[in-house]
């Protein structure tokens, strides 16, 4: 089957991944923003951690977490969050917090120092992977059980968190790249070139060469896995994990087989230009 040759109303039909279909970018942020918060209000009900792998983009879903944590008080003193990535500088340690580009700057700019603070994630319990201990979310896991939620967005190359799929070269099975933990690793073009466009006016040399990542082991132990595609750019991809080859060379195409994926994308992802010559746009 020529999955660029499906029609958006074909998208999803069989696939083991369930699809969510949503009007635009915002909508993605509000729906998965929900489905977040009702997680962890079902924990804190039972008096259970809730403990998650999140991102630090799409960003837009942040801006609707705080206005729905501060305006209905839901508390995350019992969360445990993982941020899944952060870029490494030549000196192979984090960047600076104060870096625009930093992660874990973003956090704290974005979500952390927006929530009250009789509501907000403790400070011992926000984590980001360390590339001078890099078994930290391996050892949550351990404490915590498998993460409630992992969710993020997804490269143009399929990866999930910054796992990039293996170089033309080099072999590497599924199972294999399943078990992929938390490591530093390069960053490849495809995927800087793509974040210089998206984050810093398209300045290829402003994106660091490398990173550190939660591995494909620790985010597909988690019970449920929930990818966003917000943008034109993804509807290629969004066809190839729906319902192309389950393959180490399109990452996020491995959810196929997990328990319990869903992907939230917009009118933009399933309505793209994915078939040559043809405009498919269609917004009824």
């Amino acid at each position: 089957m020529d999955v660029m040759k499906l029609t958006p109303e074909e998208l999803g039909k069989g696939s083991p991944i369930r699809l969510e279909r949503c009007g635009s970018e915002h909508d993605i942020y509000w729906k998965m923003a929900l489905e977040m918060l009702d997680v962890i209000k079902e924990n804190n009900a039972k008096g259970k951690t809730t403990f998650m792998i999140v991102p630090y983009g799409p960003l837009g879903g942040y801006s609707v977490l705080v206005y729905l944590i501060n305006k209905y008080r839901i508390s995350l003193k019992n969360c445990v969050f993982m941020n899944m990535d952060e870029y490494i500088g030549n000196d192979g340690k984090y960047i600076p917090t104060d870096d625009p580009l930093s992660f874990r700057g973003g956090m704290d700019r974005i979500f952390y120092g927006l929530i009250d603070d009789e509501l907000n994630v403790l400070p011992e319990n926000r984590y980001f992977p360390d590339p001078d201990d890099p078994g930290v979310c391996l050892r949550l896991i351990e404490k915590y059980g498998a993460p409630d939620m992992t969710w993020g967005g997804i490269g143009i190359n399929g990866h999930f968190a910054f796992n990039e799929p293996p170089e033309p070269d080099e072999v590497c099975t599924n199972e294999e790249f399943l078990e992929r933990p938390t490591r530093v690793l390069d960053i490849t073009r495809e995927t800087r070139t793509i974040n210089a466009y998206m984050n810093c006016g398209a300045n290829l040399e402003a994106i660091p060469k490398k990173c550190i990542t939660v591995g494909m082991k620790e985010i597909y132990s988690s019970e449920r896995i929930r990818i966003l595609m917000p943008r034109d750019w993804l509807a290629a991809m969004l066809r190839r994990v729906l319902h192309g080859e389950v393959t180490c060379r399109v990452p996020c195409s491995l959810f196929q087989k997990h328990k319990d994926c869903m992907v939230y994308a917009s009118s933009d992802a399933i309505y793209g230009d994915v078939i040559p010559k043809i405009r498919i746009y269609n917004k009824k």
